[in-house]
């Protein structure tokens, strides 16, 4: 069946640490007027998170990445500015490099009490941010077609983003420790195939039905049909802590639909693999980010990143010129220059270590970095 194109409208959602600008420490209990002035400045943008130590902003709906960009550098900037009247700031990573989280504290809200109480405590483990992209695609059938078709991609767009290899004052080895700690709740992960928009609805009911969950915003797959808007939202990514990242990944996600979209309108569609082979290459992208290579299914052998990334820059430069996008893609290549966060956060804490800072010494470090870089350049 023929699909109208979609709007291709652009959203993103990045949710941010807030930390004491002397300590490093995570804010565990920040200051209720603080969260008042952050309603008062940018209404309806930013909202508190899980832990009260976490806060998200989000854009409008957007027409392009540079829409998108530009909200989201105001919002970093007037986060930072309200939060720095408290001795606070803002860190765009997806874990804490020390804090722990036993002496966090959830936020008091009604879903928030029914999370931690649901899931005890895989829910109080939950200090991890993360970034999620809504691209608009009017048509339900079509949004669940490209869970089946897009989900290939998804450890594509992990390893450019990540940003959390510590996790309570030790480097775990891996890139995105974020994926470990989110990966032990239910209903995470890829998602599963679904033939239709009806059938993906049948799930959703049987879930709702026996009182599971209440709606399907409780599904927390790396990719899915959002429950508020006519969207397709990816949520694998970590949070970019250079807002340039950011952009370069959303362009590419978005990139990557329009041209799946391409193949549907020509009576195609790319091929689809197992969860269990494409899980490979999460699990890949989630240890090593950009370093280690990635399997080509369809050449049956491990490829280095830049390789793959390149080959599929070349298969979406029409997009990217359609959507408007070409400076945020040609970004992605200057990731590979400087490494993503997570690498930038290792060589930090090195650098200290190697002129004789104590551990606790080049873990601060590393925090001071991350207050610096979120809001650098913006």
């Amino acid at each position: 069946m023929a699909v109208s194109e979609p709007s291709f409208t652009i959203g993103i959602e990045e949710e941010y640490l807030l930390v004491d600008k002397e300590t490093g420490a995570l804010a565990s209990e920040p200051p209720t007027e603080m969260l008042e002035a952050f309603e008062h400045r940018i209404k309806d943008l930013v909202r508190p998170e899980f832990l009260k130590a976490q806060i998200e902003v989000g854009t409008t709906v957007c027409a392009n990445v540079g829409e998108a960009y530009e909200q989201l550098a105001d919002l970093r900037k007037t986060v930072a500015e309200i939060a720095g009247e408290y001795n606070l700031a803002p860190i765009a990573a997806s874990t804490h490099p020390f804090s722990a989280w036993i002496h966090q504290v959830h936020t008091d809200k009604e879903r928030y009490n029914e999370l931690a109480n649901a899931m005890q405590g895989v829910a109080r483990r939950l200090l991890i941010c993360g970034m999620h992209v809504h691209v608009g695609i009017d048509d339900d059938d079509f949004r669940v077609d490209l869970l089946n078709q897009a989900s290939y991609f998804l450890p594509h767009l992990l390893a450019l983003s990540t940003s959390s290899p510590f996790w309570r004052g030790e480097d775990t080895g891996l890139k995105s420790y974020r994926l470990s700690v989110f990966d032990e709740l239910p209903r995470t992960g890829l998602p599963g195939h679904f033939d239709s928009y009806a059938e993906y609805q049948r799930h959703v009911e049987i879930l709702v039905k026996v009182g599971v969950i209440p709606d399907a915003s409780m599904l927390w797959w790396d990719l899915r049909p959002s429950a508020k808007f006519p969207t397709v939202e990816m949520r694998i990514t970590d949070v970019c802590t250079r807002l340039k990242d950011t952009a370069a990944i959303a362009a590419l996600y978005q990139c990557i639909l329009r041209m799946l979209y391409r193949l549907r309108r020509s009576n195609q569609r790319w091929r689809g693999y197992a969860n269990m082979l494409v899980n490979e290459n999460r699990w890949r992208a989630q240890r090593y980010g950009l370093d280690e290579g990635m399997i080509d299914f369809g050449r049956g052998e491990m490829v280095p990143f830049p390789e793959l990334i390149q080959e599929l820059l070349e298969m979406l430069a029409e997009d990217a010129q359609i959507l408007g996008c070409q400076r945020e893609i040609a970004h992605i290549t200057t990731i590979f220059e400087t490494g993503t966060s997570a690498h930038e956060q290792c060589k930090v804490y090195e650098t200290a270590k190697g002129v004789g800072a104590s551990e606790e010494e080049a873990l601060k470090s590393v925090v001071d970095w991350l207050i610096e870089t979120t809001v650098e350049d913006l």
